[in-house]
């Protein structure tokens, strides 16, 4: 399988796993108020940005994929979702493969018709071949997002599918993938599921699964409220117009899930009606204060963010508001959505990125302080202001996409309404991604916006942009990206000119641990520094320059 993949000396790979998922919406009040004036981002100067350069190559790589939201006018919430990627070594050649998450007409209550997800197996030179029938994947449902892990521990990479109405569990035997959600009792409620994680919550050896769910929404009660944009016909309905749900916490045993999910106290209600708070979007582990035990934050809608700290023996205790990551500066929530962990300064502070709602900008909550538990957002402090606030933002990550040894930063982004901006001038439904260069310098130099001048106009092609991931699909030691659009078709780009730089990759195999090796823990000295991290079930963290 693609295992755990540590890349050190200026290089990161996606390990098979929990791929940045399109599974958020966001907020369009019931009534949009009046555009917001554009925000002025001041541009670095192109001649001291690395000359890397990203190169659409979807349709000569063989990837053809289409997101079928199935959108028909009613402007139903979930159709504004979708689709979740992820790469992954499904058949255990040394090389990424993809799989695109797929949603579904509507009809009645319920989506149907023959439009499914789709797995692509790369040749190990970037070209890929849909699998998807001879592996078993075809099945269609509303698809949301995607996470990846050796639940088993036999070597196989497996997939979890989430989706309106449940969660599908596939287990990969030799490149076959067969449906045991049942036998295994995984379809984690009958809920709109968003993003999901493999993670071992008590060190047993084996993987367990924690999936977040979204809103208390059915097709009725969408229906039933009258959603307007300005007047100007139905809109699609903001978060508060739903009640929140539950995550959901599944403990593996032995290749059958237990339901955890109030035992291990990652059930957050509000203290007054006992009504369920959260409206779970993206879902990031990692091991906060140097314990052993895996951390997890969660993303949120319009309400706080959950952070649960991790006890020991399947016990979490949700710390987001002490910790400084519920809120933004001013104490108000925001629509968070794709979500990532990086020491991005190389110096041994975390950071914690959250990706948010249009005209609210990206959350970059840090500590200073290795092992401590207490965040403050430095967005602005680092230069994730002002430059991200315009755009609505999906699938984020960080990944070193030059291999200079420090960590830069890649958005997804793209509105939910069609019409936008019909009430907002200044905001568009297709958007340009974002990509920032970490300089390397101190405060508000440290993250460069970088533009098409730069790294080319194809990765900054206006899109309605919603999921993403990275790897090395050629072999070559930088990283590639793909993108996903809802209702459009996912784009690949090729890293041209960020191989310059040494690079070193370790693949890690579990042998007491879990087989993915996710939570392992690496450092690595190279002349006076002393780097190390976790192995999450996105990527390792640690890196360093030659």
């Amino acid at each position: 399988m693609m295992r755990p993949i540590l890349s050190l000396w200026g290089t990161a790979t996606l390990i098979g796993l929990t791929a940045l998922t399109g599974c958020e919406t966001k907020k369009p009040p019931p009534t949009i108020a009046a555009p917001s004036a554009p925000v002025s981002v001041k541009q670095t100067p192109a001649a001291s940005l690395p000359t890397v350069r990203f190169v659409e190559i979807t349709k000569a790589a063989g990837i053809d994929f289409i997101h079928t939201n199935g959108a028909s006018g009613e402007k139903l919430l979930p159709e504004t979702m979708g689709s979740g990627v992820a790469f992954f070594d499904y058949d255990n050649d040394g090389d990424p493969d993809l799989f695109f998450v797929n949603s579904a007409p509507w009809t009645g209550n319920t989506a149907k018709g023959s439009v499914g997800n789709r797995l692509y197996r790369n040749d190990g030179k970037g070209h890929f071949e849909d699998v998807t029938e001879a592996a078993g994947l075809s099945r269609s449902l509303f698809g949301m997002g995607v996470a990846v892990g050796d639940f088993d521990n036999d070597g196989d990479p497996d997939l979890y599918v989430t989706a309106v109405g449940g969660g599908v569990l596939y287990r990969n035997d030799g490149g076959k993938f067969v449906d045991i959600t049942a036998q295994a009792n995984a379809k984690a409620g009958e809920g709109w599921l968003t993003s999901a994680a493999f993670v071992d919550i008590e060190n047993d050896g084996d993987l367990d699964l924690f999936v977040c769910c979204y809103v208390d929404w059915t097709p009725e009660k969408d229906r039933n409220q009258n959603f307007q944009l300005s007047g100007k016909g139905r809109a699609y309905g903001p978060p508060s117009a739903f009640g929140g749900r539950m995550c959901t916490l599944l403990r593996n045993d032995g290749g059958k899930f237990t339901d955890i999910s109030e035992s291990s106290g990652i059930q957050v209600r509000t203290p007054d009606l006992k009504v369920p708070v959260g409206k779970s979007l993206g879902i990031a582990p990692f091991d906060i204060d140097g314990d052993g035990l895996v951390d997890l934050a969660v993303a949120n809608d319009t309400v706080p963010n959950f952070l649960f700290h991790n006890l020991g023996g399947g016990k979490f205790e949700e710390i987001g508001l002490t910790s400084g990551v519920a809120y933004d500066a001013l104490g108000s929530s925001r629509g968070a959505m794709g979500i990532d962990w990086a020491h991005f300064k190389n110096d041994g502070s975390l950071g914690l990125a959250i990706g948010n709602f249009a005209n609210e900008m990206t959350a970059l909550y840090v500590t200073d302080n290795p092992g401590s538990l207490l965040f403050s957002d430095q967005a602005n402090v680092f230069g994730l202001g002002a430059p991200t606030q315009p755009p609505l933002k999906f699938g984020l990550f960080f990944f070193d996409y030059d291999l200079d040894g420090r960590l830069d930063l890649l958005s997804t982004n793209g509105h939910l309404e069609s019409d936008i901006a019909k009430v907002q001038a200044s905001m568009t439904y297709e958007q340009s991604a974002q990509l920032f260069w970490n300089t390397g310098q101190k405060g508000r130099a440290l993250y460069a916006l970088v533009g098409p001048a730069v790294a080319g106009t194809d990765l900054f092609t206006p899109i309605v942009g919603r999921g993403s991931a990275y790897a090395d699909i050629d072999g070559d030691g930088d990283l590639d990206v793909v993108m996903t659009a809802n209702g459009g078709p996912a784009r690949l780009f090729r890293n041209d000119g960020g191989d310059k730089n040494g690079w070193i990759r370790l693949a890690l195999t579990g042998r007491v641990s879990n087989r993915s090796a996710i939570g392992a823990a690496v450092t690595v000295t190279s002349g006076s520094v002393v780097r190390s991290g976790n192995s999450t079930p996105r990527r390792a963290i640690s890196r360093r320059r030659n």
